[in-house]
């Protein structure tokens, strides 16, 4: 059965001192385009609207805009722990509820071209459940994770400014999460113990289907194949989505440990994740292969980059940012988020933001984003002072 939440308010957008580096530049002009691709009551662009999203410990919600560097307040929500963002909507999560917010900037792919779009931000309202959530963001929905219930909601209505429930089901407590796929979802399916051993298919109404092992399952990302579930001997893949074509990439008989998390650059086939204490996993979904690189340093966040040099960032645990082509360390920044990794609190909430040509960094302690350019020796293009901690941190207009 389906549930319909009317949208709790919209958000007026407030103006707030920049934070210019640089000379600011003109907005994006619309789009002159009639007809095709257009979307009521959004403003279509010429070029993506690129934001970075910065929660603070009080729940402000702040927009930067990286073109002109304009900095707006999106919402004020009750304080978070952790936030996800699709490109488009972000997901603030905490004890007891996931709030949505629509930041009013996204990217839509026509297949071989993108129409980048504007529209008014707004808060669409509380996803309420027991316990910390875990939110996992797809084309099709928002697979949610309460402690003892499975929900999958509808994307295409979040763009109508409504929450609408495909399914709510009771699960067994574990730890674990529900992946969206282009028809219902795959969700963790625990034992006896607690122990993730399978996951379990279910359609858009939540009626269970087949299941597929998948002992310890970790991490999931959506990538331009298909989606990856980790597994703790394999990679689980489903090509374009479809719940009966799961394939398994195994991992080579002398892996390190498996990988929990994967991050990448949206649409791109290779994503990385943390091996052990100091290494990467690098896993091409095209080729359906891992790769292994040894760092010999602590490593505690990566992402692919995938551009023409396969490069990947790593973050050390000492706060700086390495450059990673074909196995090698090819360039390191000074320590920028040293004072933020030594605190657990503020550390976990430090994450990357890759696009085509940036990486974006965030420093809770520091008070500070970077962006950040892979292709040039890491260069430090522009620093974002921030009036408050930007403790949670993600893109949006993506």
């Amino acid at each position: 059965m389906k549930t319909r939440l009317a949208a709790a308010c919209g958000i007026v957008l407030l103006a707030l001192t920049g934070c210019a580096a640089i000379e600011p530049a003109a907005p994006p002009e619309p789009s002159t385009a009639a007809g095709h691709g257009a979307i009521p009551g959004a403003q279509e662009l010429a070029e993506p609207a690129l934001h970075l999203a910065a929660v603070d410990a009080a729940g402000i919600v702040h927009h930067l805009d990286l073109l002109d560097e304009h900095e707006s307040v999106l919402a004020e929500i009750e304080p978070i722990d952790e936030l996800v963002s699709d490109g488009r909507y972000l997901f603030g999560i905490r004890d007891g509820s996931v709030t949505v917010i629509d930041s009013g900037v996204w990217t839509r792919s026509h297949g071989d071209h993108f129409h980048y779009y504007e529209a008014p931000a707004r808060v669409l309202g509380e996803i309420d459940g027991q316990g910390r959530a875990a939110v996992v963001a797809g084309a099709s929905g928002i697979g949610i994770r309460f402690d003892d219930e499975a929900v999958l909601v509808e994307a295409a209505a979040l763009g109508e400014g409504e929450i609408v429930e495909s399914f709510r089901i009771d699960i067994a407590p574990h730890t674990g999460f529900v992946v969206p796929l282009a028809e219902g979802a795959a969700v963790t399916e625990p034992d006896d113990t607690g122990a993730v051993r399978s996951l379990r298919m279910v359609d858009a109404d939540g009626a269970p289907q087949d299941s597929v092992p998948c002992e310890a399952a970790a991490g999931t990302i959506a990538t331009v194949v298909g989606t990856v579930v980790g597994c703790s001997d394999a990679a689980l893949l489903a090509v374009d989505g479809d719940p009966a074509a799961w394939e398994r990439i195994a991992y080579p008989t002398d892996a390190v440990a498996p990988a929990t998390s994967f991050a990448a650059r949206e649409g791109r086939p290779t994503v990385a994740a943390v091996a052990g204490d100091s290494g990467i996993w690098l896993l091409d979904t095209r080729e359906r292969s891992w790769s292994h690189v040894e760092l010999g340093e602590q490593v505690i966040r990566v992402g692919a980059v995938d551009d023409d040099a396969g490069r990947v960032l790593a973050l050390t645990a000492t706060g700086a940012v390495l450059v990673i082509a074909e196995g090698e360390v090819i360039a390191r920044t000074e320590p920028l988020v040293a004072a933020s990794l030594a605190d657990p609190e503020t550390a976990a909430g430090v994450a990357f933001v890759i696009d085509q040509h940036r990486a974006y960094l965030n420093g809770p302690a520091e008070k500070a984003m970077w962006e950040i350019d892979p292709a040039d020796d890491a260069r430090i293009s522009r620093t974002f002072p921030a009036e408050t901690e930007p403790v949670h941190f993600a893109g949006t207009g993506r």
